[in-house]
């Protein structure tokens, strides 16, 4: 069964589109997907279906900006202008449809890239609210945020807001390619797969096809400041099951050091946090034929042990 749900987003502007997957067995429990930046949640089609096939529903949305409710709202590349939580608060307005859909089941987040960024975010606020949650393709210190989000802060308060300038982007993400090797589309960085590369660029529904405007990356970079040290971790529920997990050539996670930068500070701060590190793969490990199927087991059985 699909249901599709649409919600006024935190924003005070778009539509939101979400939709929820349910398997044709007794539900145990669901798990709610949130998705990377400029891209979209059916690009997680094979591991929604992995998770039916375990018996969770799935829900997932296309945030503020990108996939179909940027289509919708004709809003490419435009989180809006109610500032960095947006997305987060719009997961929870979500979470909350879904559990009037169906109640009293156990609630995991799974968020890659961007979305572990909103996830990590969300926990801190509504974190009691889960039996889990899968942190994926994160980030610690990510280098260059705090630089690019002063200069994105003096273009936002000059009125520049709306426009899009590509220089930003590059100070932020224009070093990611560094050990790739030869570089042709500029997004080798997300999977080693030439097919995997391709299929993302040319995707109709990926927001890196429009510009991104100057104050939606600095949005971008206060999400990566805002769960950055100790000062994060500490409130972040110490009964949460966390499992944090990455390629250790992704270069968002500082190629293993920023995913364990995570978990020492969970850790530090009273946290169990499971880590693991899949070696020789890079940002996307859920879309390598290699190994999807592996990563998807693991998350699957983290959740069952915390039902």
């Amino acid at each position: 069964m699909l249901h599709e749900i649409n919600f006024r987003s935190f924003n005070e502007r778009d539509t939101v589109n979400g939709w929820v997957y349910v398997p044709a067995a007794k539900p145990k429990g669901i798990v709610q997907l949130v998705h990377g930046f400029g891209e979209h949640s059916r690009r997680y089609l094979h591991m929604i279906v992995s998770f039916m096939d375990a018996g969770y529903i799935v829900a997932a949305d296309d945030h503020v900006g990108h996939g179909k409710t940027a289509l919708t709202n004709d809003t490419w590349g435009d989180w809006g202008d109610k500032g960095f939580r947006v997305m987060m608060e719009d997961e929870h307005t979500f979470k909350e449809k879904v559990c009037e859909l169906y109640p009293d089941l156990p609630y995991f987040f799974f968020g890659h890239s961007m979305g572990s960024f909103i996830l990590r975010d969300y926990i801190t606020k509504y974190g009691d609210e889960l039996a889990g949650a899968t942190i994926c393709g994160t980030a610690g210190e990510f280098k260059g945020a705090v630089k690019t989000q002063e200069a994105l802060a003096k273009a936002v308060e000059a009125g520049k807001g709306e426009e899009s300038d590509p220089e930003y982007a590059g100070m932020l993400l224009g070093w990611m390619c560094e050990r790739c090797g030869e570089v042709s589309i500029g997004n080798e960085w997300i999977c080693a797969d030439p097919y995997v590369q391709r299929d993302h660029a040319d995707d109709p529904f990926d927001a890196f096809t429009k510009p991104v405007t100057n104050r939606a990356m600095y949005y971008f970079t206060q999400m990566m400041t805002e769960i950055t040290g100790i000062e994060w971790a500490k409130k972040v529920p110490k009964d949460l099951p966390l499992y944090n997990i990455a390629g250790d050539q992704d270069p968002v996670g500082n190629y293993g050091e920023g995913v364990y930068q995570v978990a020492n500070w969970l850790y530090e701060t009273g946290h169990f946090v499971k880590t693991k590190l899949y070696s020789g793969y890079r940002h996307e490990i859920h879309n390598y034929s290699a190994i999807k199927d592996q990563v998807e087991a693991g998350i699957i059985a983290f959740m069952d042990e915390n039902i």
